[in-house]
């Protein structure tokens, strides 16, 4: 009996190649995808962009759309009182912060592919918080008591606080800064976990390109009496700039979507006022700048990236 099955099964199968198989398999998973992405993803974001244009009233069992053009957009820009200064605030930080991380990731990266003892821990320990790096934790060890409701978060995130920076330079008998330069010092010292905490994935992408560069290289330009500095720039850098730009993007997104930026939190608070309407629009309103930060990006950096085919 199983081997007539057998033959009944093959024999059903023997009108498909074995590369069309394969094409239905994909295309059964991919199925998938594309299903979930249509319910999930393109109908929602279809009626956001129908919504913003809209004057929503929710009724038992329905909801009531009333046209009003571009009503919600101008009360968006114009009449909040809270979402465009937010938002100028949430693009200066991101237009300071994103080149730091990439930065720091690019260091860090290139410290831990050296061969040391405790690597593997050290790798562990840059990599964590992209396993818990979720918007109550970070608030916790940040101290924002408006975001966890916990007075105890502001002491436990004491220890990450410290002014070790205008410690080090009142010890080194430095107090002739300028306000300007002292602002920006302490901004960044006070802000260097957040900078360590968002660069998990960045260093984990740094990594595998910098693995990809072969052992010959460092070893040619050994022979040649490169210093460790003309390796960097000479072979480090051209074959790790490709990813400086994926990472450039990756970072800027993420600074964007972040639960804990300011626009986000506005953007929600309103849902708890049913104003559907303007909060499309505002979620529109901040889309389209990340759309527009991101090809601005990808057009200015590229021309500096360096490519294997060039």
């Amino acid at each position: 009996m199983t081997e007539k099955k057998n033959e009944k099964i093959s024999a059903g199968r023997s009108w498909l190649s074995y590369e069309k198989r394969k094409s239905l398999y994909g295309y059964g998973f991919l199925g998938l995808w594309i299903i979930g992405t249509l319910i999930f993803f393109l109908i929602p974001l279809i009626k956001s962009l129908i919504w913003s244009f809209c004057d929503v009233t929710i009724d038992t069992g329905s909801v009531s759309l009333k046209w009003v053009g571009l009503k919600n957009f101008d009360y968006a820009l114009t009449t909040d009182p809270k979402y465009t200064k937010y938002l100028g605030d949430m693009l200066l930080e991101t237009l300071w912060k994103t080149p730091l991380v990439v930065i720091c990731s690019l260091f860090i990266a290139v410290i831990l592919n050296q061969k040391f003892k405790g690597r593997t821990l050290a790798r562990a320990i840059f990599f964590l918080p992209v396993i818990i790096a979720t918007g109550p934790v970070y608030a916790v060890i940040s101290g924002d008591i408006a975001s966890t409701g916990n007075t105890g978060a502001a002491q436990f995130s004491t220890m990450f606080s410290t002014d070790m920076v205008g410690e080090l330079l009142q010890f080194l008998g430095i107090y002739s800064l300028s306000e300007n330069m002292g602002t920006i010092i302490s901004t960044l010292s006070d802000n260097i976990f957040g900078i360590v905490w968002a660069s998990g994935i960045q260093i984990l992408i740094f990594l595998a390109a910098l693995q990809n560069i072969p052992p010959s290289a460092k070893e040619a330009a050994r022979i040649e009496g490169a210093t460790a500095w003309e390796y960097f720039w000479k072979i480090i850098f051209p074959n790790v700039s490709p990813f400086i730009l994926a990472n450039l993007i990756f970072t800027l997104i993420d600074s964007f979507t972040s639960p804990t930026n300011t626009v986000m939190k506005r953007i929600l608070s309103l849902r708890d006022d049913f104003r559907f309407g303007v909060i499309s629009s505002m979620a529109w309103i901040y889309f389209g700048i990340i759309l527009a930060a991101v090809g601005i990006i990808s057009f200015a950096v590229n021309k500096f990236i360096y490519y294997e085919t060039d």
